[in-house]
């Protein structure tokens, strides 16, 4: 057995981690799948899927600030939106994250969150979630 739940998360700068743990163990949690895997995709090339640290907000902040640094939103790009930053950070990062399933539960490490990563934003950014029983 196997579904996709679909939820939006609106961001409201141009770059941000949110952290959708809590979204997507509802999704699990409804599922009542108690033994299986979790796939959560992004179906937007400007902005990412990622697992990180969510006890400590200096990690994003310092995530965010280091990624701005690596790949800067201006450096002659010729994309005409002008958005080849968040293109380039989108892929390196990619659109999707597998969790397993464990007891009706996403089986993550103690300080491990799942984020939407916003390079592009504000925008509202749409969130697949597949649950995969097995």
């Amino acid at each position: 057995m196997s579904k996709v739940y679909t939820f939006n998360v609106r961001t409201q700068q141009a770059t941000a981690m949110i952290d959708i743990t809590r979204q997507v163990q509802e999704a699990v949690s409804e599922s009542k799948v108690e033994n299986g895997i979790c796939v959560v995709f992004i179906p937007h090339t400007t902005a990412a899927i990622t697992i990180n640290e969510n006890a400590d907000p200096d990690v994003v902040r310092d995530f965010l600030m280091e990624i701005n640094k690596v790949i800067p939103f201006s450096d002659g790009y010729h994309h005409i939106e002008g958005n080849s930053a968040a293109h380039i950070k989108s892929s390196l990062m990619g659109f999707s994250e597998t969790v397993i399933i464990e007891n009706g539960r996403l089986l993550l490490g103690t300080w491990q969150g799942i984020y939407l990563t916003e390079f592009d934003g504000p925008r509202t950014r749409k969130v697949h979630v597949k649950i995969i029983e097995g």
